[in-house]
C-alpha cells in the first residue's frame, strides 16, 4: 500500500521492520471496539471485539478507558498469536478530528509501556475507513454505522464531511435512522401529524411502553449505539410504510451529500460505502445509488476492499514497512515514536 506523511510530501514514514515484526490494529466506534493482532508477514487475521463503547469526556475520547478495554483484548490475541510485542500500533477512533487531543498527549505512551509499541499512528475512523475500502486511490469514502462520515483525497490533501455525533450531525447514520423512527413512533403516540403506527409497534417491541423511553435512553453512555438499534426495524417497515420509506430516502441524500462534497472534483475518482448500515439493504441502497449517480455522474462506484479495522491493519503494515504515504494531518493521521 502506498501512502503520505505530508500533504503531497511523498515522504516515506516507518522504521523498515522485517516480515516478523508484529502490529496492532485497533477500530474504536460508536459501538464498541475491534482488534487485530499478527505481524507483516501474515498480516492480523486474530480478531477481538468488544461491545462497549469507549467513553467521551472533558478532554474528549479518553486514552485510560481506551487502554482498559483494550490491554485484556490484546492479551488474549497475544496468547492466540503468540506476537507478545507488537512493534507498530495504529488506532482509528470515531471522533479523533475534533475530540482526540487526549488520545494524541496520552496514548502513545500508554502503548508503549503496557505493549512495548515503538510506533503509532493515530488516526480518524474515516481515515482508517478509506484505507481499507480504497487503499492509495483517489476518491471518497463512505463509512456509515452508528455514526457517519465521508473523507475523499486525490492523494495531496484530505477533505472530510460530518462525522460530528449524534447531537449535531451524523446525517443518514444509523443513529439518525434510529432517531427519527423513534421520533415518528412518539408522534403516532401522541396522536401528532406525521407518525408512523407501523414504527410505533416496533418500538414497544424493541423498547416497552413509550413513556419509560427517555430513562431508558438518555442516561446511557452509548446512546447513539442504542439509537441505531432501531435503524434495522425502520428498514424492515420501508416497504409497507411510507414514513419509514421516507425517512430512508432521506438518509440516502445525506449520505450522498456528505459523499460529493469531498469527492475530488477532476479525473475518475472512486467513491465506495463501507460500515454496518450497508446492512439494512436495498430499502436504503437502492435509493443511495440513485442519489449518488445525480450527484457524482464522473465517479466510478466500486465496491470497498474491506472495513476501517482492514485499513488500521494495511496502515500498520505500511508504516513497519517503511512505506506509508497517506495525506498526513494532525487531526486525521499523526504518527509517533514514543520514548
Amino acid at each position: 500500500m502506498t501512502a503520505g506523511a505530508g500533504p503531497g510530501s511523498g515522504t516515506r514514514v516507518g522504521t523498515g521492520h522485517d516480515g516478523h515484526d508484529g502490529i496492532l490494529a485497533v477500530d474504536s466506534g460508536g459501538s464498541g471496539l475491534r482488534v487485530a493482532l499478527g505481524t507483516v508477514g501474515r498480516g492480523a487475521p486474530a480478531r477481538r471485539a468488544s461491545a462497549m463503547p469507549v467513553r467521551t469526556g472533558p478532554r474528549g475520547i479518553d486514552p485510560a478507558h481506551l487502554m482498559d478495554r483494550l490491554t485484556p483484548l490484546v492479551r488474549a490475541l497475544a496468547e492466540e498469536t503468540g506476537v507478545r510485542r507488537p512493534v507498530v500500533a495504529v488506532v482509528g477512533a470515531a471522533g479523533f478530528g475534533t475530540l482526540g487531543d487526549a488520545l494524541r498527549a496520552a496514548l502513545p505512551g500508554a502503548l508503549a509501556r503496557e505493549f512495548g509499541v515503538r510506533e503509532v499512528a493515530l488516526a480518524a475512523d474515516a481515515v482508517t475507513a478509506y484505507a481499507g475500502a480504497l487503499g492509495p486511490r483517489p476518491g471518497a469514502v463512505v463509512a456509515a454505522g452508528t455514526g457517519v462520515v465521508a473523507i475523499g483525497t486525490d492523494l495531496r490533501t484530505w477533505r472530510r464531511a460530518d462525522g460530528w455525533g449524534h447531537l449535531l450531525g451524523d446525517c443518514g447514520s444509523g443513529a439518525w435512522i434510529g432517531r427519527a423512527g423513534l421520533e415518528a413512533a412518539l408522534r403516532a403516540y401522541d396522536g401528532r401529524a406525521g407518525g408512523s403506527t407501523a414504527l410505533l409497534v416496533r418500538a414497544e417491541e424493541r423498547f416497552g411502553p413509550m413513556t419509560g423511553l427517555p430513562a431508558l435512553l438518555y442516561p446511557r453512555p452509548d446512546r447513539p449505539a442504542v439509537l441505531a438499534s432501531f435503524a434495522p426495524l425502520v428498514a424492515a417497515c420501508a416497504r409497507a410504510d411510507a414514513l419509514a420509506d421516507g425517512i430512508l430516502r432521506t438518509a440516502a441524500r445525506h449520505l450522498a451529500e456528505s459523499a460529493a462534497a469531498v469527492c475530488p472534483a477532476d479525473g475518475e475518482p472512486e467513491v465506495a460505502l463501507t460500515g454496518g448500515l450497508l446492512e439494512l439493504g436495498d430499502a436504503l441502497l437502492v435509493p443511495l445509488a440513485q442519489e449518488l449517480a445525480v450527484r457524482l455522474p464522473h465517479a466510478r462506484r466500486v465496491p470497498a476492499d474491506g472495513d476501517p479495522l482492514d485499513g488500521a491493519v494495511r496502515i500498520a503494515t505500511a508504516l513497519a514497512t517503511g512505506t506509508l504515504v497517506l495525506p498526513g494531518e494532525e487531526r486525521l493521521l499523526s504518527v509517533t515514536r514514543p520514548t
